[in-house]
């Protein structure tokens, strides 16, 4: 999509309701507010781009249509269906007591796989804390995760061997982490080289939210991203809550309109429909690649379920919202379109339903199993080599303990 496609949105357009609507600048959302909110982004507006309706039906877009073949709408489609199942087994393990926390990902299905997808080995991903599905994606087992949800560790798998930095639990962080690392596969000559074999090229995309868009992390990573044209894709999610605050309190632009501000072109997909976050992240990681970059899309979709587990979003979102967002819930939407097309039949998608229910079991068994970590656990990998001043705090923390009456360890190492 060139430049010349974009329009400025009109003053009552850009605020995604009319002038007339009650401000966003209450303590507490009306509910005109609310539904006026709605009725504007309901279907992520004019310039939403999609190729699968929420009714499976299949669409063309003059700019970014796709072809895949059947095999490949299968493995998204069992892509989904996994992470989700992963998702809703680390939603009950917090529940039971198991992990401290866990972050949902009910609904973003679809955002992620399909962007996930369309990243090649060479590429780097930064995550934030949502990123489930893109984690599947770069070959991550969601075992990996729970370790960071149960406070044991900060992440067990290799960003260099998978493509996919640590969870970041800061707001917004990644996108300097990612700015610098996009800015380092340039000034490393591997974007737009055309002294070789072009899909050698390398890119990186970064994953936020909506919320984190009013971080200053983000906008320093868009202002350094764009002076030094860095091949980093933005990938925002806009799920439409950043926590108990509505977007339109967030933003008075749609939010994909904001990259304009920084100099590089923004896109809006329907985030839950998979084959159009996987043909508009394709192009953006080319253009990116190629040395077109940065660029921001805005994957429009919704989070189900609460921001986390700490959180009650009964408190300040309607349940008619909710109920309405079911309605294009990204797995059925897919599932409806392989049983339509005859694409896939009834047994593929009882022989998926059979294995989420194998990594289901799989995955709270490896929660169960589980070892405590030992107290000097807390000192260890804080450097790449060891530090005296950490290794005396170490010593000391431990002989502090050992003056305990109940002080020891057991058999596997853990204090009892």
């Amino acid at each position: 999509m060139s430049p010349e496609h974009w329009t400025r949105p009109s003053r009552a357009d850009a605020r995604g309701h009319a002038d007339t609507a009650p401000a966003a600048t209450s303590a507490t959302p009306t509910r005109e507010q609310v539904i006026a909110g709605l009725r504007a982004t309901s279907e992520g507006g004019a310039d939403l781009v999609q190729l699968l309706t929420p009714e499976g039906q299949r669409v063309t877009h003059p700019d970014f249509d796709i072809d895949v073949s059947a095999e490949q709408l299968r493995g998204m489609y069992r892509d989904m269906v996994l992470i989700r199942r992963a998702d809703r087994e680390g939603n009950a393990l917090q529940r039971q007591g198991q992990l401290g926390i866990w972050v949902p990902l009910l609904g973003q299905e679809a955002a992620q796989i399909g962007a996930g997808r369309a990243l090649r080995p060479q590429d780097m991903a930064f995550p934030s804390y949502r990123e489930h599905g893109v984690a599947w994606c770069r070959g991550v087992d969601p075992t990996e995760l729970l370790g960071i949800f149960r406070g044991t560790d900060h992440g067990s798998w290799d960003p260099h061997e998978t493509g996919l930095g640590l969870y970041t639990i800061v707001i917004g962080n990644q996108c300097l982490n990612a700015t610098g690392y996009a800015m380092g596969q340039k000034f490393d000559g591997k974007v737009g080289n055309s002294d070789r074999d072009a899909s050698e090229n390398e890119a990186t995309m970064v994953f936020f939210g909506d919320g984190a868009t009013s971080q200053g992390d983000v906008h320093e990573g868009m202002v350094w991203a764009s002076v030094y044209d860095a091949p980093v894709v933005f990938f925002c999610q806009n799920n439409q809550w950043a926590i108990s605050e509505p977007t339109e309190r967030q933003s008075r632009v749609p939010l994909y309109e904001r990259a304009r501000g920084y100099g590089f072109p923004g896109i809006r997909v329907d985030g839950n429909d998979v084959l159009a976050s996987l043909a508009v992240s394709q192009w953006a990681l080319d253009e990116a690649r190629n040395g077109n970059g940065p660029l921001l899309i805005e994957a429009f979709t919704y989070r189900m379920d609460a921001h986390t587990t700490s959180d009650d979003a009964t408190r300040y979102r309607m349940d008619d919202e909710l109920q309405a967002w079911k309605l294009k819930d990204p797995v059925e939407r897919l599932r409806v379109h392989l049983l339509r097309e005859e694409l896939a039949d009834q047994d593929f998608v009882d022989e998926v339903e059979r294995e989420a229910d194998e990594l289901a079991t799989r995955f709270r068994q490896f929660c169960f199993d589980m070892p405590e970590p030992p107290p000097e656990r807390i000192f260890s990998a804080v450097y790449a080599e060891e530090s005296p001043v950490v290794a005396a705090q170490r010593d000391d923390y431990l002989q502090y303990l050992s003056g305990f009456a109940d002080a020891g360890h057991d058999t596997e190492g853990s204090v009892r």
